[in-house]
């Protein structure tokens, strides 16, 4: 009979002798990382944690022998975006040290390849800090990833899929977000209010500050989200379909499983020193490298 640790995808259902099969069975942890940031009048505060949530939920059922899904991390770093009630900011070193925390635990449990499914842009840096620190500080292997970027791997999926304008038109309860949104969780969708929202610094036309998810000017300058925008929503939002959620979510989990087959598989790269002597005291932040 299959053991339930080759079968359950979701780690909070196993017990504690069940992960310890899991770790035999070298599964690869996701943990989706989120925020409760506004998402303009028609998403609600959920968007960046029901996105990577659900993505990582449809990879886990589809790889159930490969994947554990953790709980989501709900609290990211928003800062920049309290002038729109109902965001919740979490300061981003108690970010990044949360993360390396359950990171870590993992890593202590026996289990050596995490995945960072990110939700929140703004978590980007703060994400690739602790997966980097995961690594040094670790024997496991850290990954960060953002769902939409997923969308990218092949690519002629969003030519065919986007609608709305390059720059801006996918950035922030756009056409990408409310899309998938619509499919997650449609009756959470204001649809009466459902307006698409345009960012000053793109309106500048200028080569060097423009944004959008899928891209960046050189000198784009990240500030007070009420700066530059009236309504929080960044992108088309008006040219969101449930449908083009549904292909958005298909093309993501495709994509999250054929890298989970990737790195499942991947040998863990080993380190390799080039001191002429041993050395005589740990790096600070690997307490493990006592010399050899």
């Amino acid at each position: 009979m299959t053991s339930r640790a080759a079968t359950e995808y979701r780690y909070e259902k196993l017990t504690w002798p069940e992960i310890n099969e899991a770790v035999e069975l070298g599964k690869v942890c996701i943990v989706p990382c989120g925020a409760v940031e506004q998402h303009g009048p028609h998403l609600p505060l959920d968007v960046d944690l029901v996105c990577p949530g659900g993505i990582a939920k449809g990879a886990g059922e589809r790889l159930r022998d490969k994947i554990l899904v953790l709980p989501t991390l709900a609290y990211g770093y928003t800062g920049h975006v309290m002038d729109f009630p109902g965001t919740i900011n979490t300061h981003f070193e108690t970010f990044i040290k949360q993360v390396l925390d359950v990171t870590k635990s993992l890593a202590f449990h026996g289990f050596k390849k995490i995945i960072l499914l990110n939700g929140h842009g703004s978590n980007m840096p703060n994400l690739d800090l602790a997966a980097r620190r995961t690594n040094l500080e670790t024997d496991a292997e850290a990954v960060v990833m953002a769902w939409w970027n997923l969308l990218t791997v092949d690519k002629d999926f969003l030519p065919s899929w986007r609608e709305s304008k390059f720059p801006g038109g996918c950035s922030h309860a756009c056409e990408l977000e409310t899309s998938l949104y619509l499919y997650l969780d449609e009756d959470n969708v204001r649809k009466d209010k459902i307006r698409s929202g345009t960012i000053k610094c793109n309106d500048e036309n200028n080569p060097f500050n423009w944004v959008d998810l899928f891209g960046a000017g050189p000198g784009t300058v990240i500030s007070w989200t009420s700066s530059y925008s009236e309504t929080g929503v960044l992108g088309d939002a008006e040219k969101a379909t449930k449908e083009k959620g549904e292909r958005a979510y298909n093309e993501a989990v495709k994509q999250l499983c054929a890298f989970v087959e990737y790195f499942h598989a991947r040998p863990c790269d080993v380190r390799h020193r080039h001191q002429a002597r041993p050395t005589t005291f740990p790096i600070p932040w690997d307490q493990r490298d006592l010399g050899e």
